[in-house]
């Protein structure tokens, strides 16, 4: 009899015992559930986002360029343009510089004003952001002296003189093509640029004139540094000799002063309005084909680049035996002053003025348009 108690007993703490583990599991697979019914849930709010963005991660990178290119214009503000300039003024600056129909070439005020924002920000940029950008671009420059003095040498031995030189030109826009896609600081594509916020109110004089200064240094000292080091391996390596650099030389420098000038007057020109097109373009592919054509030009036509120049005339001053010291400065003043006067005055300050008749002409049709709804309403 005890003993059937006792196995009673224990058959009820069985049945407990067995009852409290069906509680745990069922416990345990409610939690199961309930995690596994949020993992799908969340599963499922992932795809929806992703379906939901899919438009944007299948986005082309160069359609991504061109919104960021638009928006510099779209959130154009107040305090962007000059104080001097009227509310209705400022409107109207606006409604003209707003170009977001990618489907379409941007509008010259909307190049124009782009360009006027990114020299703004070269404004703001420290000193020493400044002269690292400008020196590394120096050096950048150096390579297309580099590539067109190694093919002279080569080309001279079984062309003429005149040929080889020609055909060693067509290599003139490697180091422009790596300084402009690279946004590094080259003045004379940068002196048309930077003088666009003197010419609109926004900065001033003194403070334009110290930038090109920052920037000439950098870039000549880079320049020469490069002509130091790398004309000077070249020459160990055998790429080129000391007549090569000496016939290169005399091929930059053999013409009156005058003549000098106004090759860099035209050469700045062309700098200029390569700034011009490469804001124009919308993607990169179009801006290394523009800086090829126009460069290229450049270098078949022999102008007087102020940068690349520098560097070809210092190296026959430091490696050959015709050029002084009285020479390669003068040619350099000549040159920058010669880049200076055609990226200024035949590119930003033509380009600019035809900006202000573009506004005032907006500004007529939208007195016009007013006059017409108040003569409707009377």
């Amino acid at each position: 009899m005890p003993q059937d108690i006792d196995s009673h007993t224990e058959h009820q703490k069985d049945l407990q015992t067995s009852s409290t583990d069906y509680e745990h599991l069922a416990d345990d697979s409610h939690k199961e559930g309930f995690q596994r019914s949020q993992k799908e849930d969340h599963q499922e709010n992932s795809q929806k986002e992703s379906q939901e963005s899919s438009p944007k991660d299948y986005a082309t990178d160069n359609n991504n360029e061109n919104a960021n290119e638009t928006k510099v214009t779209e959130d154009l503000k107040d305090n962007d343009l000059p104080e001097e300039i009227s509310d209705e003024d400022k409107e109207t600056i606006k409604k003209v510089a707003n170009d977001d129909n990618l489907s379409h070439a941007k509008s010259y005020a909307s190049i124009l004003v782009e360009q006027v924002m990114d020299a703004k920000e070269t404004f703001e940029r420290s000193l020493g952001s400044l002269f690292t950008s400008a020196f590394t671009a120096g050096l950048e420059i150096g390579i297309s002296f580099f590539m067109i003095l190694s093919a002279f040498a080569l080309l001279s031995r079984v062309l003429p003189s005149e040929y080889a030189l020609v055909l060693a030109s067509l290599l003139y826009p490697i180091g422009f093509i790596i300084v402009v896609i690279g946004q590094s600081l080259l003045f004379t594509e940068q002196t048309s640029l930077l003088s666009l916020p003197v010419l609109n109110g926004i900065e001033p004089l003194t403070k334009l004139l110290r930038l090109w200064g920052i920037v000439i240094a950098g870039n000549v000292v880079g320049g020469c540094l490069f002509a130091a080091l790398m004309i000077g391996l070249g020459l160990n390596m055998q790429l080129f000799s000391v007549s090569d650099i000496d016939a290169y030389a005399e091929h930059v420098l053999g013409f009156e002063w005058w003549v000098i000038f106004g090759s860099a007057v035209l050469a700045g020109w062309m700098m200029g309005v390569t700034a011009w097109l490469v804001t124009s373009a919308r993607d990169t592919l179009s801006r290394i084909v523009l800086v090829t054509i126009i460069t290229g030009s450049i270098g078949f036509l022999g102008l007087h680049h102020s940068i690349v120049g520098n560097i070809e005339v210092f190296s026959a001053l430091l490696y050959g035996n015709t050029v002084s010291l009285w020479r390669y400065l003068v040619f350099l003043a000549v040159v920058l002053v010669g880049n200076t006067v055609g990226g200024v005055v035949f590119v930003a300050v033509l380009k600019n003025r035809t900006f202000l008749f573009e506004i005032e002409k907006v500004k007529e049709q939208t007195a016009n348009a007013k006059e017409r709804v108040d003569i409707r309403h009377r």
